[in-house]
């Protein structure tokens, strides 16, 4: 990343006392190129997500560094869902705020927001709200998980809503992790003349990458922001070959870092389509890594998520998306299982939606 601006703010995040253990926040800005954005002109979800590990990276790892001890690097754990709430433009820049407002023993906390900017108009539009998760893993062994330097909360309230979200995504992620059986082969220059379109098949698509040095951290193990940069353009050639229009990343389910990915491993990336609606498209991506470079071991599953993506005309107007031809019996419960996550979704929006409605 090119920043423009890397700042730490004078003032504590809100419900941060001054004078709180760590970074109080932290801004990264950056102008958008054309090699951030589809032939659109549109940003990729993965160039933002990417900026948003990097800022969550920095000041997660400069807070569990702001004590007297052994040195360590904050690494990317979970990812909560996340919302593409309004598109970002080539020429525009992008403002990514992220502050720490929990801590566990082990854990860290980072919410971020990221605001766009039309530096000729001076209009600004919040574009992503993220809330990630960190470990401290030290620098000497990256297998040892340090202790994370405490924060002090404004209230006894504030700590508790900050304990039950940690709860929540210890437990989400135990959940997803009964998931990781399931088997995606990659498909390598598939045959498309021989699958029916729409059909699961004739979208489905891999990519298969070398992790360098440029990739990783200090540790030699993968940024997390490169994994999801990696996972976003997967998932977006699944969508643009399954309606063959202009696409944009609406939301991203949590990402769960499942294993850590080592320098000089060979990722194999692979999206399928699992669910559509009327006007989006929900496809899960699997990382698999095969880390035969240095210690030769078998394939495992590295990082997993579900991707949901809308279909755009040429104006930017949304599109009906084609409907998703399910042919086995694998493949129809992964469909229900989609809409039973978009319903859920769809309700919870609402839900938050009603009271600004009545005020």
């Amino acid at each position: 990343m090119q920043p423009l601006r890397s700042s730490t703010a004078g003032e504590a995040p809100s419900g941060l006392p001054p004078g709180s253990p760590g970074p109080a926040a932290i801004q990264v800005s950056r102008i958008m190129r054309p090699d951030d954005a589809n032939i659109a002109g549109n940003v990729h979800g993965g160039t933002i997500l990417k900026m948003i590990e990097e800022a969550g990276a920095i000041i997660s790892t400069r807070h569990c560094n702001s004590q007297s001890g052994e040195r360590c690097i904050a690494a990317l754990a979970r990812v909560e869902r996340t919302d593409f709430l309004s598109p970002m433009c080539i020429g525009d820049v992008a403002h990514v705020s992220a502050e720490i407002t929990y801590t566990s023993k082990h854990s860290v906390e980072v919410q971020v927001h990221v605001h766009s900017e039309n530096i000729l108009t001076g209009a600004k539009k919040v574009t992503n709200k993220a809330t990630l998760w960190y470990v401290p893993l030290s620098l000497h062994n990256v297998n040892k998980v340090l202790e994370v330097p405490p924060i002090q909360f404004a209230g006894k309230e504030q700590e508790e809503e900050g304990k039950r979200r940690y709860e929540e995504q210890k437990l989400e992620r135990l959940e997803t992790k009964e998931r990781n059986g399931d088997i995606m082969l990659p498909v390598i220059n598939p045959d498309r003349q021989r699958k029916e379109p729409f059909t699961v098949g004739f979208s489905q698509s891999s990519l298969i990458h070398l992790v360098g040095p440029s990739d990783c951290t200090m540790h030699g193990f993968v940024h997390g922001g490169v994994t999801m940069k990696l996972m976003d353009e997967v998932a977006g050639i699944v969508a643009a070959r399954h309606c063959k229009t202009n696409i944009v990343t609406a939301s991203v389910d949590a990402i769960n870092f499942h294993e850590k990915i080592k320098k000089g491993s060979v990722l194999t990336i692979s999206g399928r389509m699992t669910f559509t609606s009327n006007k989006s498209m929900e496809i899960e991506v699997f990382v698999d890594a095969d880390p035969f470079v240095e210690e030769p071991q078998e394939r495992y599953r590295a990082v997993s998520a579900f991707f949901t993506y809308v279909s755009l005309s040429k104006e930017g107007k949304p599109l009906p998306v084609p409907q998703l031809v399910v042919e086995t019996e694998d493949e129809r419960r992964r469909f229900e299982e989609g809409k039973s996550r978009y319903l859920q979704t769809k309700a919870k929006r609402q839900a938050e939606m009603q009271p600004l409605t009545q005020q």
